[in-house]
């Protein structure tokens, strides 16, 4: 199981702060969430998604992770 955190424009499209899931994979988990949220669906490709604070491929597994983080852009200096 993975915690999921969301930030800002992401967490106000899931509707949710945080959320436990169970995905095997980054790939399946976007999935998950976009069919879960739907509203996540036109900004989740624009956010970062890092796995224990690292971008990972969409086929990394997701067996040991703790924690996905999912970082809409921010803007400003």
């Amino acid at each position: 199981m993975i915690e999921v955190r969301y930030f800002a424009a992401a967490r106000e499209a899931a509707g949710v702060a945080s959320e436990t899931r169970d995905e095997p994979t980054v790939g399946a988990l976007r999935a998950a969430l976009v069919r879960d949220h739907p509203a996540l669906g036109p900004i989740l490709g624009h956010c970062a998604l890092l796995v224990d604070g690292a971008r990972q491929r969409d086929d990394h597994r997701l067996d040991e992770a703790q924690l996905a983080d999912v970082l809409p852009p921010f803007a400003g200096g």
